[in-house]
């Protein structure tokens, strides 16, 4: 895979991690190369508002990188890394997209106007979601995932039987044995033990990883993170023997990726 135009921030077999802008890493890599991208872009929520962690009023401020700059700059922001996701996604190759009612929509309209097949929503369940403080509000207490494939003729993964038949059931109460999973599933946010090397603000539970890439790719097959943050995304995917490639502009949250991956046996 060239990428030589970008410097690794860290290698182990199985994985990189870039320091860079999503949109420099997926330019630099081959067209038609990867098998799936998981991707958790900013929800641009970083403006002033307040919300409720471990009984405590706390801003909801996460940094300059969650911050809004216009609709417009926003839009065009998603247009340009999803088109950039495009290029280098096999045919076959399919696309999450995760988010909040803040960003998803516009997500998934950038999705369909690049080209892409929606073929899911997720509606994750977080049964240990905050409440609302403001009483004003119904509380918030699931995000959309969008699945969607790239070419409408080619035929994506899906790991069926897996899905129906796996064990899933200790950690989603909403799955039964044996039966087909539906596209709402109720996960709990990260635990404690996954936030040991640090807290990145909107880390996914490896739970909810682990079920997407067992449900989307195959052994040996490359999964691409464009805002890997703490790498959840690259913890589920070598540790079902895929390969992957991450990146994100800050070297706090590649620190933590990078202690996440050290735990991992090598293969």
């Amino acid at each position: 895979m060239d990428l030589t135009s970008l410097t690794p921030y860290y290698q182990r077999e199985g994985a990189a991690l870039y320091c860079a802008d999503c949109r420099d890493l997926l330019r630099s890599m081959p067209a038609s190369s990867v098998d799936m991208i998981f991707a958790d872009p900013p929800y641009n929520l970083s403006n002033g508002g307040f919300t409720c962690q471990a009984g405590r009023q706390v801003s909801v401020d996460k940094g300059e990188w969650d911050a809004s700059n216009g609709f417009a700059d926003d839009f065009s922001f998603h247009q340009d890394w999803i088109a950039a996701c495009r290029r280098v996604l096999k045919d076959e190759g399919t696309l999450w997209v995760s988010g909040t009612y803040h960003s998803i929509y516009a997500c998934g309209y950038a999705l369909q106007s690049a080209g892409f097949h929606i073929l899911n929503d997720i509606c994750w369940f977080k049964p240990n979601a905050p409440p609302n403080l403001s009483g004003r509000y119904f509380t918030a207490s699931h995000e959309t995932i969008i699945w969607a494939r790239k070419s409408p003729d080619a035929r994506h993964t899906f790991n069926y039987q897996d899905m129906k038949g796996g064990e899933w059931h200790e950690a989603d109460t909403l799955k039964k044995d044996g039966k087909q999973m539906r596209s709402v599933w109720s996960l709990p946010a990260p635990r404690k033990r996954e936030k040991a090397h640090g807290k990145h603000p909107t880390q996914k539970p490896l739970s909810l990883l682990n079920r997407i890439v067992l449900a989307a790719t195959n052994p040996g097959d490359l999964v691409v993170d464009p805002f890997s943050g703490s790498s959840t995304t690259g913890i589920a995917a070598v540790s079902h023997g895929r390969r992957f490639i991450g990146s994100d502009i800050s070297r706090e949250y590649l620190d933590i990726s990078v202690c996440r991956f050290e735990e991992l046996p090598e293969r």
